[in-house]
Order: C-alpha cells, then structure tokens, then sequence
C-alpha cells in the first residue's frame, strides 16, 4: 500500500514537472468521488453492478454566460472483475462556447489479496466536439467578427491507473493525452486550451461505529503553468444510507453535499458551492445535482452499496 502511494506521488511529481503548455483547466465537479469515470478510465468496471450516473452543475448562479455541464457515465464489469467496459459522456457550455465530449473507456484489473483489493488499468478513446455562437454576444463594433458561428471536432485519448479495495482509492489519470490548441476560426489565432489536464484522487472510509463512518476524499488536479487545483472533502455516512460532506476548494470555494441511498441500487443527491475568492462579489454560488443506479447482476456476490 504505501509503496502504491509512492508510486503515484512520484509520477504525478514528475509530470508537473515535465509539462510546460499553457492550458485552462476542465470542468469543476463537487460529486468528484461518485463520477470518477469522467477522468480515469480506469474505474469502469470497479463496481460489482451496472452503473449509471448523471449530474447537472449549474455553476456561478447569477453570472452572465457562466459554465453550465451535465455528465452522464454507464460502465459495468465483465468476464467477471479482470475487465471493465463503460462509455462516459459531458456537454459544457460557458458563455459562447459549447463542448461536447463522447469516450469509451476500457480498464484491466489484477486482484492484489485476499481482501478484494485490485489494481487496474485504463485507456479510453473519443472525441470533442466544440462549437461557438457569437450571436448571444454583445458585439459593440460588428467588424470584429465575420462569422456568428462555427464548429470543429478533435479526437483523444485517455489513461489513467486506479487502485482500489472495499473502503481505500488512489487514482492518477490524464483523461486527454493529446494536446491541441482551440482553433478560434473567428480571428485566426489559436489559444492554448483542451491541454493535458492531470489528476490525483484519494480516498478513504473509517468506520466510526457500527452505524456511522467518515469518508475523507481528497483530488488534485493541474494544468501546465496554472495553479493547481485542490478539493478536500470529509462527509459522514449514517447507516449506509444518509451522506452529509464538506468540501474545500483551496482558494476557490467552500460547499455542502448530501446524498441519500434509496435502498441498495439508486441515490439522489444535491450540493451547493459558495465562492471564498472574488467571484463572490458577481454571483450567488454552484448547485449540482446528482442521480445515480446500480443494478445488480445475478451472479453479483453481494450487494452492498458502495462509497465511492
């Protein structure tokens, strides 16, 4: 276990060293834990069921032109827990640009011990598709843009390395491995943005008695020469059936999430963001919205709900 930790600490290390591109960073994420899929492909499969997720995070309420994102993942186990198939999917818009983005993710697992701990391996591959509309833009000086919209795609590759046991992740992924500048058609210059976007996931549930446990999560995640980006949380698990968290967003914001597990095969959750930077001043904070389903094979040896 700790040379695992290890091994991604020196990884991640090194790749913030190596990269030097200029890039944004992706989509923010309060449910980060329970939508692993969107940036590691090597989750799919991780669970002992079919398993749906989508999310609606409406970010910046209140701000003109502000992100908007809906994420929706499937992916299930096959030939038994060594292999794991899924399809994850996001469409983003923020002001004028629109990005949508289909991938197929594909993950290869060896078991460590006895206790159900494995390692896997993941590759995914698909596609981005972004599109612009400058007629909802203010335009004060109509020579400044001779097309009111355009669209282009770009294919993409994703990796990552995932370990996992019962109650314990660590994950290091690079959901986008290709680079490639956004090709702004409108004045012919080429921004630096959809670079390679690196992230660190930790994970670990404590039983604090027989009806209560503490999740601690934990994700890192950088883009070349921005700051990296960090989110702490800690929640509470009553019965198994009732989660309330924190998460901090170092510099950026503070939130609240809850989720309640209907049964053993759906859960309904909700979460809230407020800003702690200057943003606070232009907007009144990010909901999200979650709504997951497990459904269980016939020959699933247990059905337990999971964590994470």
């Amino acid at each position: 276990m700790k040379k695992i930790i290890f091994i991604a600490n020196f990884i991640f290390i090194s790749l913030l060293i190596g990269n030097t591109t200029l890039a944004q960073q992706d989509e923010q994420l309060t449910f980060q834990s329970l939508n692993t899929l969107y940036f590691n492909p090597a989750y799919a499969g991780s669970g002992n069921s079919i398993s749906l997720t989508g999310i609606g995070r409406f970010q910046w309420v209140g701000m003109e032109g502000a992100p908007n994102t809906q994420w929706f993942s499937a992916h299930a186990p096959i030939v038994g827990n060594s292999l794991g198939m899924g399809v994850h999917l996001v469409n983003d818009k923020i002001g004028s640009r629109n990005r949508t983005g289909a991938f197929y993710d594909i993950s290869s697992s060896i078991r460590l011990n006895d206790k159900g701990a494995r390692l896997a391996f993941g590759l995914s591959a698909g596609i981005d598709m972004i599109s612009r509309d400058f007629s909802t833009l203010t335009v004060h000086d109509q020579n400044d843009i001779h097309n009111t919209n355009y669209s282009y795609s770009k294919f993409n590759l994703g990796a990552g390395i995932y370990y996992y046991s019962q109650k314990t992740y660590i994950g290091l992924s690079m959901p986008r491995v290709l680079k490639y500048k956004d090709e702004d058609l409108i004045s012919n210059v080429q921004h630096g943005l959809y670079a390679q976007h690196l992230f660190l996931t930790l994970g670990q549930v404590f039983d604090l008695n027989s009806s209560f446990k503490l999740k601690a999560t934990f994700l890192a995640k950088h883009t070349p020469e921005t700051p990296i980006a960090m989110d702490i949380g800690l929640h509470v698990l009553m019965y198994d059936k009732f989660n309330i968290g924190a998460i901090y967003r170092i510099t950026e914001a503070l939130g609240v999430n809850t989720y309640y597990q209907i049964k053993n095969y759906m859960r309904i959750g909700y979460g809230y963001e407020f800003p702690i930077n200057r943003l606070a001043n232009f907007q009144s904070g990010s909901h999200e919205i979650l709504l997951q389903f497990d459904i269980f094979m016939k020959n699933s040896l247990y059905k337990s709900p999971r964590y994470f």
